[in-house]
């Protein structure tokens, strides 16, 4: 018969994992579309994108968007100020799911949601969960100001910042 127990020194072990390479990703993200980094447009090719699919003006949604893609990816990789870090990455996915790939479906290798929807599903999942004990929020002490409450007010004004870039944004008029 299997006992069952919680380890939390594995449950750290397996959040600071998830955290740092979602995080990490999440940042590089950000530099690639506001620094050009790791093959990314920078921000004014992100900006002229962002013009593209209706958010004027471009350069200004890019630099926010990355700079909000940069700043979640730290926060969540150095687990450091609890459900922020994750409210912040599930606004940018809400935009990124829907003002660009909604359109093509599910699956990333067809430009869907997939991607978008991984992250977003992360970033819930670690503000709800928390970051474990190996964070700054842990090494700070600052665990325990974090309730599950906070996590889905934070949530929920991740959520109303996605869709409130996405009412910002005018689409662009097809051409006849």
């Amino acid at each position: 018969m299997h006992s069952t127990f919680l380890d939390f020194a594995s449950i750290g072990a397996g959040l600071l994992i998830v955290r740092v390479v979602v995080g990490l990703l999440m940042a590089g993200h950000g530099t690639q579309k506001l620094f050009g980094w790791f093959g990314g447009h920078g921000i004014a090719g992100t900006g002229a994108f962002f013009e593209s699919i209706g958010f004027r003006p471009g350069r200004l949604f890019a630099t926010v968007a990355s700079v909000t893609e940069l700043v979640s990816g730290l926060l969540v990789a150095f687990g450091f100020l609890g459900p922020v870090g994750p409210a912040l990455m599930l606004s940018v996915m809400i935009v990124a799911a829907v003002s660009v790939h909604w359109k093509n479906g599910l699956w990333a290798a067809a430009g869907g949601i997939e991607v978008a929807l991984f992250y977003g599903a992360v970033a819930v999942a670690l503000a709800l969960i928390g970051f474990g004990s190996y964070s700054l929020d842990a090494l700070f002490g600052l665990q325990s100001l974090y309730t599950p409450t906070l996590a889905v007010i934070a949530l929920a004004i991740g959520f109303l910042g996605g869709v409130g870039n996405l009412l910002a944004r005018r689409p662009v008029a097809a051409a006849a």
